[in-house]
């Protein structure tokens, strides 16, 4: 069904205000008529169309109702034609400045009402009908966004089911390296927590920090290929059992190798660099200072701590006091100086670790082992 344009009129004289309806309803539109300025602004709620307005009035001015109607968010776009004796420019400008469209002058000229008040209308259908595409779209765009929001909330979700699968996946290959020994869990969060300490203390972003964290608990997943009659030996290792020891870092980077995943490719790093010494003297490369890839570096000092407070097959636990004394003689010739004084500024924090994970740790501790004598 076709609109009917509701027209509002505004004309203080009676008789003028009557024959402006007559005009308006003659061309098929609805008039609304009020007698001042209070009265039209209180009949734009009757979802006006357009507004005749007469500028002189008494009270409220057709410049001051004009003003009003542009504040009011429901009404702002009405299309207004001020209807005036005063056809001086100065008024006109006063007209257009408080938002007035169009203008027509008494006396009215039938024709020219008509097609003036037709192409403000046909204006505010165009307006409107953007209006409404606007709006349709805004719709539609809030509903697509909605539901890509709630698809990227699903694959954010999954990303994080597959990230924690793929931690779980690292946590048991590192057990299954550990599986013979008792203190397996403890020893791999220890090893990680003092690893990630470090990391922090080097002031490596977050991320870094974080894959250290995980990647170190693979230090020794290559101790996988060595024989039990090796690993678990309770005395001194002869020098070829020592030489197959040592082969745990070549093949724990072995099966680290080839990986995309970053914390695999951290792991293949750390398994193969942690028992390489800063003066050159460790395998399985020989590397020397900052030759060593940092991770490795990292995780010596924190594998070394962890193994002199450990019980291991071949000694017992050494206390904190006698480990900490072993660690400051190997600095500079077995660990990376910055690394190890970073270490012992955090000793509070080490010692906390150690406190939390500390299932499997002894507590004879009168004999002393020198390094030669540590597996690491």
């Amino acid at each position: 069904m076709e609109k009917h344009h509701r027209i509002l009129i505004v004309e203080d004289e009676e008789p003028n205000r009557l024959l402006l309806g007559k005009m308006v309803a003659s061309f098929g539109y609805e008039p609304e008529l009020a007698q001042d300025g209070i009265e039209a602004l209180a009949k734009l709620s009757l979802d006006i169309d357009l507004v005749l307005l007469d500028i002189m009035m008494p009270g409220m001015d057709g410049f001051e109702v004009v003003r009003r109607i542009r504040q009011n968010g429901e009404s702002s776009d009405v299309p207004i034609i001020m209807v005036t004796a005063l056809a001086d420019r100065e008024n006109r400008l006063r007209a257009v400045e408080a938002g007035a469209n169009d203008f027509i002058s008494k006396p009215i000229d039938l024709t020219e009402l008509r097609v003036r008040i037709a192409s403000l209308l046909k204006m505010k259908a165009a307006q409107d009908a953007l209006k409404q595409y606007q709006a349709t779209l805004e719709e539609a765009v809030q509903k697509r966004t909605a539901a890509l929001r709630q698809a990227l909330e699903k694959m954010a979700d999954a990303q994080r089911q597959a990230y924690a699968a793929h931690l779980d996946t690292i946590h048991r290959l590192a057990l299954a390296a550990e599986y013979k020994d008792e203190d397996t869990a403890a020893h791999i969060h220890r090893m990680s927590h003092y690893s990630a300490l470090l990391a922090q203390a080097l002031h490596l972003p977050p991320g870094e920090v974080e894959i250290i964290r995980h990647a170190s608990t693979m230090h020794d997943v290559g101790k996988i290929g060595i024989p039990d009659a090796i690993l678990l030996k309770p005395g001194k290792l002869t020098p070829e059992e020592w030489e197959i020891m040592k082969q745990h870092t070549v093949i724990g980077a072995r099966i680290l190798g080839g990986s995309s995943s970053a914390l695999l490719q951290a792991g293949e790093i750390i398994a193969l660099s942690h028992h390489e010494k800063w003066d050159g003297s460790g395998y399985p490369q020989g590397l020397a200072g900052e030759e060593i890839p940092l991770y490795g570096r990292i995780c010596a000092v924190a594998d070394v701590f962890d193994a002199l407070t450990s019980n291991r097959p071949y000694k017992k636990a050494l206390s904190n006091e006698q480990a900490y004394e072993i660690l400051r003689q190997g600095r500079g010739t077995h660990f990376d100086p910055q690394i190890l004084d970073l270490f012992f500024e955090h000793l509070v924090e080490i010692e906390e670790i150690q406190q939390q994970y500390q299932a499997g740790t002894g507590h004879d501790r009168q004999e002393v082992y020198p390094m030669s004598l540590l597996r690491v």
